[in-house]
């Protein structure tokens, strides 16, 4: 079968389309015919070698495939060929066929098509788990959500409207504004504006009669997370989910007694590896808000897998506005 091999972590370059063996089931197992992988940001550290952690050389790079089941192994109960499911892998997904146990996939509306499950993929389970589980998300409330216009965050976008809450973007490209506004942001929070450590803060409390935000949703860290903290609510929560900025923040913790707030973490591939039953259920609710028209399909710009450079360096290149896809089969 074909995948995409990297051999030696470095560059995108490294990575080449190659003839790799096909697997084969074994007992638990579910054989998922690729149709539908997205490109994350993710995958570009884990090639390079400077994620946490670093799979085994060779590897094919690749989350949360979508696609059809092919073949089962023995004991599986769940799914049979011709069905539609994501495999939640966290790597092996640019390629023709992914095996998995039956536990760590995820069965698929059939109206769905793969290509849109594959863009909700990895980006509207991480919103979730940071807006329910981490933050305890009530209707009514407020949220920023910084870096807005990146996947995870127009997904936790549209899923902090679909919970009832208030939701703000947080942009620093005012040319992507649009798109947030499109997923249902109810305003702009502008990252670039000067004086960033007093603006953030003002502009957040013109948005909430003074009060602040009562849960932060953080992929960029750097200065951004050092504002951005001034600006939550009494009781407020901050999700540290990335740092795209490239700095990692520190914080002096008596500030957390000022205003009694909490800053946790979220690693959505734990959710995946100790509670798949809990992201089982998160799916299930995603898919269920997606088919009752609550969730909006976002900008999916499609690539076939013989052009995967391409689409990794438009994520690299951070000139998407909404997901990357690579098409490995029909859907």
């Amino acid at each position: 079968m074909r995948a995409v091999v990297v051999r030696e972590f470095g560059p995108i370059e490294n990575a080449k389309l190659d003839e790799v063996p096909k697997p084969a089931p074994k007992a638990g197992e579910v054989l998922l015919q690729t149709h539908a992988t997205a490109v994350n940001f993710v995958d570009l550290i884990m090639m390079s070698g400077k994620y946490q952690f670093k799979p085994e050389l060779p590897f094919v790079p690749g989350k949360l495939p979508a696609g059809v089941v092919a073949a089962v192994g023995t004991n599986v109960k769940n799914f049979k060929p011709g069905d539609h499911a994501i495999a939640m892998a966290e790597q092996g997904g640019f390629a023709e066929f992914v095996a998995m146990p039956e536990g760590q996939c995820v069965k698929l509306p059939a109206a769905l098509p793969l290509t849109e499950a594959a863009a909700m993929a990895l980006i509207y389970d991480t919103a979730y788990f940071a807006l329910r589980d981490r933050a305890r998300i009530a209707a009514g409330e407020t949220v920023l959500v910084l870096g807005a216009t990146g996947g995870v965050g127009l997904a936790a976008i549209q899923l902090a409207k679909a919970f009832g809450a208030k939701a703000l973007g947080g942009v620093s490209s005012a040319d992507k504004a649009d798109i947030v506004r499109a997923a249902g942001a109810d305003a702009i929070v502008d990252l670039a504006a000067p004086d960033l450590h007093e603006g953030l803060r003002a502009q957040v409390y013109a948005h909430t009669g003074n009060r602040g935000a009562d849960i932060i949703l953080d992929m960029l860290g750097g200065d951004i997370f050092e504002a951005a903290i001034r600006a939550l609510a009494w009781r407020g929560r901050l999700v540290v989910i990335g740092f795209a900025s490239g700095r990692i923040p520190t914080l002096k913790v008596n500030y957390l007694l000022l205003k009694n707030i909490e800053v946790s973490g979220l690693q959505v591939s734990d959710y995946r590896k100790r509670m798949p039953t809990e992201m089982q259920n998160a799916f299930r609710e995603i898919f269920a808000l997606h088919a009752a028209g609550k969730l909006k399909p976002l900008p999916i710009k499609l690539y076939p897998l013989d052009e995967f450079t391409a689409a990794m360096h438009d994520i690299a290149d951070r000139k998407q506005r909404g997901r990357v896809v690579l098409t490995i089969g029909k859907d």
